[in-house]
């Protein structure tokens, strides 16, 4: 029921092929999801888990992922504290924290997990519905990703009011991360073999804060759940990496574009994975000169050992942009196992 090259990686085991997947694989860019979307509201796909296992299930049976993702929003969690939550387009809570007071109005945890058991039903079915060779994973936002939404209200995060209140933010990440280890408990229960943490606001953090509110949530989420746990954050620096890195219990952490990712692998020293970090926008150039940039990309990891590139998840440096070509999505995966296919 596991991709053995994910499975490898996962553990470290040299290969020559790497495991394949893309952050937001399944989306707005794919023609599957956008006609889902023609009768189904966002919340109708990410609620329903029939729904959402046919969107999750749609980039694999395209493009043959070796991962497949449950297909969920970071900000459930926020609703489910009872902050309510819409699309208008983009998301909108019913209130942001701004005091003490806003802070009691939240839901206790015991209460809230229980407005999340649809992503434990969506993981069940997305398993049944997958090839046995591909791979389940889930994922959740970070607690300051989601404190920045929180304290906002709505998805333009302002990033300067969430780090001014730090009586607000203190309280706020007591319930947050317990409500994360019952929300990441709820997916492994439902057949996640790993879950990603996606933390998109953290590279803007100050050395301290990311050492406060991202490294020691996470610390504490990877030690309950050691091996189960993976990282992403876009806009980080190398010390916020290195920070990352030193986290006991982390299975591994994603880099974006702005990262060599050779010399992240060949200098690997925390025995996790390794995910990215084609530049999603070069996704856009035209077929030729997309072909161009992808192989330049791959020659300097080509040119690493496979216990050099152990590790490796392939993917992009963030997630696939809408109005990304599908026909680049699809080449670049067969480029990528051509490209490391050894041949008899």
């Amino acid at each position: 029921m596991k991709n053995p090259r994910f499975a490898n990686a996962l553990a470290g085991i040299p290969q020559d092929i790497p495991p394949i997947w893309f952050m937001r694989q399944a989306g707005r860019y794919h023609s599957h999801y956008r006609k889902l979307k023609e009768k189904y509201s966002f919340i109708e796909l990410c609620k329903n888990p029939e729904l959402a296992a046919e969107v999750a299930l749609g980039p694999i049976k395209e493009f043959g992922f070796d991962v497949s993702i449950l297909f969920s929003d970071i900000l459930f969690p926020l609703e489910a504290l009872g902050m309510g939550l819409d699309y208008n387009p983009g998301p909108v809570l019913s209130f942001r924290l701004d005091s003490e007071k806003d802070i009691s109005r939240l839901k206790p945890v015991a209460e809230a997990i229980s407005q999340l058991e649809f992503q434990k039903k969506a993981m069940l079915l997305t398993r049944e519905v997958l090839p046995k060779e591909t791979s389940l994973i889930g994922f959740l936002g970070g607690p300051w990703t989601l404190y920045t939404y929180a304290s906002s209200g709505k998805h333009e995060g302002n990033l300067t009011n969430s780090k001014i209140n730090l009586e607000l933010i203190s309280r706020f990440f007591e319930i947050i991360t317990f409500l994360l280890l019952e929300n990441l408990k709820l997916q492994l229960e439902g057949g996640a073999e790993l879950v990603m943490i996606f933390d998109t606001a953290a590279g803007d953090l100050s050395p301290y804060y990311f050492n406060e509110y991202v490294a020691k949530p996470l610390q504490t989420i990877a030690s309950v759940y050691p091996g189960k746990v993976g990282y992403y954050a876009k806009g980080t620096t190398k010390h916020q990496i290195d920070l990352i890195k030193d986290i006991d219990g982390l299975a591994g952490f994603g880099v974006d574009h702005r990262f060599s990712i050779d010399k992240l692998l060949k200098n690997n020293d925390s025995n996790g994975f390794i995910q990215g970090n084609f530049d999603q926008s070069l996704l856009f150039l035209p077929r030729k000169e997309f072909k161009k940039a992808l192989k330049q990309y791959l020659e300097p990891i080509k040119l690493l050992s496979k216990e050099e590139r152990k590790g490796w998840v392939s993917g992009l440096g963030h997630g696939v942009l809408q109005g990304t070509p599908e026909s680049n999505v699809k080449e670049m995966v067969e480029i990528i196992r051509e490209e490391f296919h050894v041949r008899a």
